[in-house]
């Protein structure tokens, strides 16, 4: 038993083997000490190697898979080990065998798998193609067979990892990245990835000669990784994957860019702190079926950069908004709300499909999708009479239309209420198969021929007392008193002696014994031949089925958008022409749903209007403004509609967000550095067509730095990159650069002060704020007064002198040694004159030194108390001083 263990050991790897014996899943040495651990088992011996205990854990077989589930959420990975052989005819251990592996990202039973979420599997190849660096990418989800690929720079991979979100991460051994949280890493040999190996992978799994068709010849790098993936999950499996029946390759240009930071700003599925709820996804899920709150979840991450698509979308939301009072509403129920009730109605088809395919379906899923294919007709018809003005809802009809056949075959073969498993029998119906009825009446209904069998005795014997009964020991027998022994007929064979009686058999019954005693056995052993003759019979369909199972989750998934549209007073956005964004009466489509009463605010930037600094107190509702128009732009180029009064949205090919604090301390990046990082990041890839939102970046360090980064990145972001920005500050400094760019404009956060304290009114008005209110809110925190009266003094007395105390440069008498024409202003080489700055944005950029001794020169001076000729004079005293900053 143990030199099959190892053997199987040694297939199995570093993963976790669960080694069947009996009732129980067991583990052994290494396994078994860490099992123990990660699942709290009882860590016991049994045997000996070397002189030594061989330590064993074990989990029973029926509650297996909560095991796996736990196991799976810890990123482990575990070999199941069946017994494949018969014990009755086996000498020696019954031969087992490895059915599959269970990995995080192949996981496809419905215990396993989070009912609205995706489980996806990745796998990356990064080389050189002619003199440059490419990355390719490939992901399967194989709960549903998707298989994806796409190439990008290494810049990008990180972004799109963060799009797929997968569980486990393919890779070769010699390039195995850094752990990320909830991805599992799996390193494969790195000629897996041998790009011959890996398209004859690909050729034979789909049956082709050429790749061509699928449009992998562009993606040379993809392809490797592809054919690397496919391996890998077909070795899990211990099959082929037979409903992975196409490839897609994923266009650079197809999506709206979000890069990790902005999915997690916007709380797209997930709040900043790690919830679920309350974030975008879970406000808009009203699905009705798991499948189509996954693809809702999807479409979530994969806006969409064209407007064709997502006005498509958009055209169907509109068809099931505004369709008037059909025939086939149910009760009299508004279409849209029949068409949902029917949708409830319906299970899991798309992972049904799956494990149809994969030949792990279980009966009670059988018979939710027989239920289920007796409804399809009818969704079809509230389709075609209700929204039938739509050709795309009308479509979906024509794909719901399946073979009768294969419901007909459903409904008579499998019993009306199945056991949960196949070997518990009562799994296919009476009728459909004469053998197995048969074994099943020999099986469970005896008492008549027996009652039969013992009258027939009695008068062919003349023995009253004659008796046929059964035990487990003996089973069947003719017990006969002592007495009456001398009457029994020769054809009679002692079994048994007892001390009052003697029992035997007859030929005839004992004929009748060995073909009842096996019925059970013999029924268990057809109900299985059947139910393995039935999915080879599905499978044929399994394709038509997942097609069934797309277009019944966009129905949902439109269904869902149009439900929380009608019921929010959401209206269709204008997909524009790039460069504009405009919103009317806007709201946040999360946080007016937390709020009693949400003030609706308006938004507009285009090509003559480029960039909003936005002011205002804190708490008063700057960093929810710029998230809402964010979100509004998202929800638009999904293709649904939006929270506004209206809204024109222009194509998008990236949203960026650097939004609150954050620090990476074991990756060494303080709050400041992830700040910078991030700007770095928006400043290297934004565009004109790019919706860029910035809060307060800059308040990481000190007053004039931060100040003059700000300006600098703010003034970048307007002049060079000329995206579409939202640009929230507390330097009211900033707030000048539209005397300089009328590209931008000033807005703020209304605040008032009444005798309670301050009063955010959380409208954006135009121009800049007036003031910043902190102190206000540190005292609406719950600051205690006496530090709220000494920080208004420290105020007053900061007003007072004009400016803050100076932040000195560590570097700059490094840097003046070093650069002895650096200035503050801007050095004409030709005639050794220095002339002094233009705008706030050079004297930004001039040296921290300079740009503070001028400013606190301008603070001391009070123009009310000048007269002409001493404020000619303190010009020319200034220009003088500041020339000679240098």
């Amino acid at each position: 038993m143990m030199q099959q263990y190892l053997r199987l050991k040694a297939e199995a790897g570093s993963h976790l083997l669960f080694y069947r014996m009996g009732d129980f899943y067991e583990m052994f040495y290494e396994d078994a000490e860490r099992g123990a651990r990660l699942l709290n088992l009882t860590l016991t011996k049994r045997g000996t190697s070397n002189g030594a205990p061989i330590p064993m854990a074990g989990v029973p077989h029926h509650s297996m898979e909560g095991y796996l589930a736990r196991l799976v959420a810890m990123g482990e990975s575990v070999a199941i080990c069946e017994q494949i052989g018969d014990p009755a005819t086996t000498k020696g251990p019954v031969e087992r065998k490895i059915v599959r592996i269970v990995t995080p990202g192949t996981l496809t039973d419905d215990a396993l798998l989070p009912a609205k979420a995706d489980r996806v599997i990745a796998a990356v190849w990064a080389v050189r193609v002619r003199r440059e660096e490419r990355a390719g990418l490939a992901w399967m989800n194989l709960a549903n067979g998707q298989f994806n690929v796409c190439e990008c720079g290494p810049a990008m991979l990180d972004t799109e990892l963060s799009r797929l979100d997968p569980a486990e991460l393919v890779c070769a051994e010699s390039a195995r990245p850094a752990a990320r949280d909830g991805m599992a890493i799996s390193a494969i040999p790195d000629w897996h990835f041998e790009t011959d190996g890996a398209r004859a992978v690909l050729q034979q799994h789909f049956g082709i000669d050429s790749l061509t068709s699928f449009g992998l010849d562009d993606v040379p790098v993809a392809t490797c990784a592809a054919g690397a993936l496919l391996r890998y999950v077909s070795r899990t499996q211990a099959q082929s994957l037979s409903h992975v029946q196409s490839l897609r390759v994923d266009q650079p240009g197809e999506y709206v860019v979000l890069d990790p930071a902005t999915r997690r700003n916007l709380e797209l599925t997930e709040t900043i702190a790690g919830e679920t709820s309350p974030t975008l996804f879970s406000t808009l899920d009203h699905c009705q079926t798991p499948m189509g709150s996954r693809l809702l979840r999807r479409w979530l991450h994969h806006p969409l950069r064209d407007n064709e698509p997502a006005m498509a979308r958009q055209n169907m939301i509109s068809a099931l908004v505004s369709a008037p009072p059909g025939a086939s509403a149910l009760d009299a129920q508004p279409p849209l709300e029949a068409l949902r009730i029917t949708l409830d109605r319906y299970p899991d088809i798309e992972r049904i499909a799956t494990r149809i395919a994969l030949r792990s379906v279980r009966p009670r899923e059988l018979a939710s999708l027989r239920d289920a294919l007796a409804l399809l007709p009818e969704l079809s018809r509230q389709l075609t009479a209700d929204f039938g003005n739509e050709p795309q809802l009308t479509q979906y009809a024509q794909t719901l239309s399946l073979d009768p056949a294969l419901a007909d075959l459903l409904h008579r073969s499998i019993d009306s209420e199945p056991a949960l498993l196949i070997r518990e029998g009562g799994v296919i119906a009476t009728g459909y198969d004469e053998e197995l009825d048969e074994l099943r009446r020999l099986a469970s209904d005896n008492g008549e021929f027996l009652v039969q069998l013992e009258a027939r005795e009695r008068e062919n014997t003349g023995i009253p007392t004659l008796k046929v009964e059964y035990n487990r020991v003996h089973g069947f027998y003719i017990e006969v008193s002592r007495a009456q022994a001398d009457k029994v007929p020769p054809e009679y064979r002692r079994r048994q002696t007892l001390k009052n009686a003697e029992r035997f058999i007859t030929p005839e019954l004992k004929a009748w014994e060995d073909k009842v005693l096996s019925a059970k056995d013999r029924s268990l052993t057809r109900e299985k031949w059947l139910f393995e003759r039935l999915l080879d019979e599905l499978a044929e369909q399994a394709r038509a089925l997942s097609r069934c199972a797309t277009a019944l989750a966009e129905i949902d998934a439109l269904a869902a958008l149009a439900c929380h549209a009608l019921q929010n007073d959401w209206t269709a956005p204008d997909l524009a022409e790039p460069g504009t964004l405009r919103v009317e009466a806007g709201r946040h489509p999360v946080v007016e749903h937390t709020i009693e009463q949400f003030t609706p605010n308006d938004c507009e930037l285009g090509p003559q209007r480029r960039m909003l600094l936005i002011t205002g107190p804190n708490m008063g509702g700057k960093s929810t403004y710029m998230r809402q128009v964010a979100l509004i732009a998202l929800l638009a180029r999904v293709g649904s509609f939006v929270p506004a009064q209206s809204a024109s949205i222009g194509r998008l090919d990236r949203i960026f967000t650097r939004i609150g604090a954050a620090d990476d301390l074991a990756g060494g990046r303080s709050t400041f550095m992830m700040e910078m990082t991030e700007a770095s990041s928006i400043l290297a890839a934004s565009t004109p067509q790019s919706l860029v939102l910035m809060d307060e970046i800059g308040r990481g360090t000190s007053t004039y730095d931060g100040l003059a980064l700000a300006w600098a990145i703010a003034y970048r972001l307007l002049t060079h990159n000329q995206a579409l920005t939202l640009f929230a500050t507390h330097y009211f400094e900033i707030t000048r650069l539209p005397t300089e760019s009328p590209a931008a404009a000033n807005v703020h956060l209304a605040a008032a002060e009444s005798s309670s304290g301050i009063v955010f009114l959380h409208e954006v008005r135009p121009g800049p704020a007036s003031r910043s209110y902190g102190i206000q809110v540190a005292q609406r925190a719950g600051i205690p007064q006496a530090v709220i009266r000494h920080a208004a003094r420290e105020l007053a007395r900061l007003e007072a002198s004009g400016a803050p105390t100076p932040q000195l440069d560590l570097f700059a008498a490094a840097a003046a040694k070093g650069d002895g024409d650096a200035s503050a202003g801007n050095h004409d080489a030709a005639s050794g004159v220095h002339s002094a700055p233009d705008s706030l944005q050079e004297i930004a950029e001039a040296p921290p030194s300079g740009a503070i001794r001028l400013m606190e020169d301008l603070a001391a001076l009070d123009p009310d108390q000048l007269t002409p000729r001493d404020a000619l004079d303190a010009l020319y005293r200034l220009r003088n001083d500041y020339l000679d900053l240098g």
